[in-house]
């Protein structure tokens, strides 16, 4: 089928890949825009998993506090090069980071990273709740699992809806990212502060 130019201009203004590519695209999904944003993303996904071995020792550090001032973060995303870096599709998704991790209070970034006497805890108490309601005990690890993937999305960054768009999650932003950029992108650490939270009375 032909695809017009314009089509081409628009799925490259969405994902900010060449031109050929978006041409490709689009005639791999029969002009459907979004099928070939969906076919990009793929396409680009593959190519970056053979270079998340290199090293992203570029990036940037971004605050955000909320108005009024009881309640920010600090975020630090790295990149392979300054380039990357520099540019603003980089320095908006560190921002809305940052703002993510002051409006959702995550408590690590991926699951990864949450330690294994803090999943044996959650674990342990979503299976007494489901003993306690009277849930057969062949279904309750069953129960327990599903419990654990809704405390991962909870508390995990990457795994939270974007507060800007509940429909995708941080990992999709990140994967977004990635294509655009064709770098490696690591979300490596953040802070959050909120106002008399450390305290005693």
């Amino acid at each position: 089928m032909d695809i017009s130019a314009d089509a081409v201009k628009k799925l490259r203004e969405k994902t900010g890949v060449g031109l050929m590519d978006c041409k490709e695209a689009l005639k791999n999904s029969n002009g459907d825009m979004e099928k070939a944003v969906d076919y990009l993303r793929e396409k680009g996904l593959a190519k970056m998993q053979k270079r998340m071995g290199r090293v992203a020792s570029e990036g940037t550090v971004a605050s955000y506090i909320h108005t009024g001032g009881k309640v920010g973060s600090i975020v630090e995303v790295n990149c392979e090069t300054d380039f990357v870096a520099k540019t603003d599709q980089f320095q908006e998704f560190v921002k809305d980071i940052a703002m993510q991790i002051t409006a959702s209070n995550p408590l690590y970034v991926k699951r990864e990273d949450v330690p294994q006497e803090h999943i044996e805890r959650e674990k342990t108490i979503y299976r007494n709740q489901a003993l306690e309601s009277g849930k057969p005990e062949k279904i309750i690890d069953k129960i327990a699992e599903g419990k654990m993937e809704k405390f991962y999305q909870e508390v995990c960054l990457i795994e939270q809806s974007f507060i800007k768009n509940p429909d995708v999650t941080i990992k999709d932003l990140l994967e977004e990212l990635l294509v655009k950029t064709g770098e490696k992108i690591v979300i490596n650490r953040f802070v959050r502060f909120q106002l008399g939270e450390t305290l005693q009375d």
